[in-house]
């Protein structure tokens, strides 16, 4: 199946002037290899016949490159003369463009599922579909709003106004486009931009623009610091690791009393007020390549108390609040229902018992799949206990923090793998304490075999429970069978522990003869005394 590419190679380069060595933006080398070569070997590997170039400066050398070079994709350059800007310049080749073609920039290093983007964009039968994605700067970005059904319903370029609320949400310079949507903007005078111009005019028409949020890796290359921090990502393998092809880890937040003060329901953006550390928290887990979601029941929206544009605005100053510090989301997903009625302003149709409300999986497992997440290396983060219960049903480890209810909800009966104090304490036990903890645990891992019994004693609050805890998670990799049997109910009195060994304070008789069953079948059980 023929499928085109426009490729805009137009660009001077003129902050790169003193990496380009007179060459042309697009042939500048990123990790040893020419941007363009990278370009158009994506693109053949993701199904695409056609690349057409729209170049101007240094035309020659293009011509010349595309013309040596071992490509398995045909490849037409056309000088398009004076400036036009990006989507003039796309007008401009009007005759020569397929019925639906995908815009490339010309200085983006990306590695994208670009199947997947196609496909998407067929489905949702757009006039055009943007690849967007948040980043750590969105105060100084130009902005793209999304409505609930994923079209596009404004943007917001740079300077913003001051006080604005607006999402992260990024246009990252790669779109899909349906030729037939530029018909009406043929007459347009130059130069014309897609991001500036072009884009809002059409939805101010009533076209319909879609949006694709993705974590893929798409960077601009457009001045030194950026190239050599691409070229870095691509030799640290980041490039690699952001493939979809890869399950992604990911860390799930709960939003009110674990990352925003919980001072009642958040009805109002000027309610909402982040936690102390919070942003510096999600920065760090960003950093380290995990995805943040943010999973949160708003219950508000049914009962009538708060609308579906006030809860964006809320999510909108999260995500502005967390922008400065350079933090981002990579989701939120919010379940508007809520079950009880008897509320003045009530919602009807949202009265209802549904699968998405916490404890419910459905928001994590939509999430999981949008995200591509293994499970089995992710965390979930809250402070209730139908945080932790959601978390345990949804084979996520989970985290309990002591702010916001700290547990003490009592709508489920559900313990957590970890308490914290807060989400700063989370992310330093993700992120530095549990991989800490699997390099001392692994040579006593490798020493475990099926039938053992494993004690775990020491001095209370020393962590028995979270090394039983990781030491469980180990043996399940290895598939080893294994439980934890807590020895509270098995603690001597005073008077009658014999000796002072650690081993003196449990009935360990009577606790082992009550686990031999366990024991008969194989497993190995960590005993945690506290």
């Amino acid at each position: 199946m023929k499928r085109q590419a426009v490729i805009l190679a137009g660009g001077k380069g003129t902050r790169l002037q003193e990496r380009l060595a007179g060459r042309p933006k697009p042939l500048i080398d990123v990790g040893g290899v020419p941007l363009l070569e990278r370009q158009l070997t994506l693109l053949a590997s993701n199904g695409f016949t056609e690349a057409l170039l729209l170049v101007n400066h240094a035309a020659d050398q293009i011509e010349a490159f595309c013309a040596s070079a071992r490509l398995e994709i045909s490849v037409t350059t056309i000088n398009d003369g004076d400036a036009k800007g990006t989507a003039g310049a796309v007008l401009s080749a009007y005759s020569q463009l397929d019925e639906r073609f995908l815009v490339v920039y010309g200085d983006t290093l990306f590695d994208v599922d670009l199947e997947r983007f196609w496909r998407v964009h067929v489905e949702a039968a757009a006039e055009a579909t943007l690849f967007l994605h948040p980043n750590d700067h969105p105060n100084d970005s130009d902005l793209v709003a999304l409505g609930h059904s994923g079209n596009i319903t404004g943007f917001y370029g740079y300077p913003h106004p001051a006080g604005s609320l607006l999402p992260n949400l990024v246009n990252a310079a790669l779109y899909i486009v349906e030729r037939q949507a530029l018909s009406r903007w043929l007459q347009q005078s130059f130069p014309l931009d897609f991001a500036k111009d072009l884009f809002p005019a059409m939805v101010a028409a009533g076209q319909r623009l879609r949006g694709y949020t993705s974590f893929e890796y798409i960077k601009d290359i457009g001045t030194p610091d950026r190239l050599d921090k691409a070229s870095h990502h691509l030799e640290t393998g980041l490039v690699e690791r952001a493939r979809r092809k890869h399950l992604q880890k990911a860390v799930f937040f709960d939003r009110d009393g674990t990352l925003n003060d919980l001072a009642g329901y958040v009805r109002h953006h000027s309610e909402f007020s982040l936690l102390p550390g919070t942003a510096e928290a999600i920065r760090r887990l960003n950093e380290a390549e995990y995805r943040v979601a943010v999973i949160t029941n708003q219950p508000v929206i049914a009962r009538g108390e708060a609308s579906v544009e006030d809860l964006t605005l809320i999510h909108n100053k999260m995500e502005t609040e967390l922008g400065r510090k350079g933090a981002w989301l990579d989701l939120i997903k919010y379940c508007p229902h809520h079950p009880d009625s008897g509320f003045p302003d009530e919602v009807k149709s949202l009265k209802i018992t549904c699968d998405c409300r916490k404890p419910g999986i459905a928001m994590i497992e939509e999430a999981s799949t949008q995200l591509n997440i293994d499970k089995k290396i992710s965390w979930m983060v809250g402070d209730s206990t139908t945080d932790v219960l959601a978390a345990n049903r949804a084979g996520l480890r989970s985290v309990l923090v002591r702010t916001g209810e700290g547990g003490l909800d009592h709508r489920a009966n559900a313990r957590p793998d970890v308490i914290v104090d807060d989400v700063a304490a989370a992310t330093r036990f993700i992120l530095d304490v549990y991989p800490s903890l699997c390099i001392v645990l692994e040579p006593l891992v490798r020493k475990i075999r099926p039938g053992d019994l494993v004690m775990i004693g020491g001095c209370a609050k020393l962590g028995k429970t979270t090394i039983a805890t990781v030491l469980s998670w180990f043996l399940n990799e290895k598939q080893y069978s294994n439980r934890v049997l807590e020895l509270d109910c098995f603690i001597r009195s005073a008077t009658s522990r014999d000796g002072g060994s650690v081993f003196s304070r449990y009935e360990l008789e009577l606790a082992i003869e009550l686990i031999s069953p366990w024991l008969s079948n194989g497993e190995s059980i960590a005993i945690i005394p506290r």
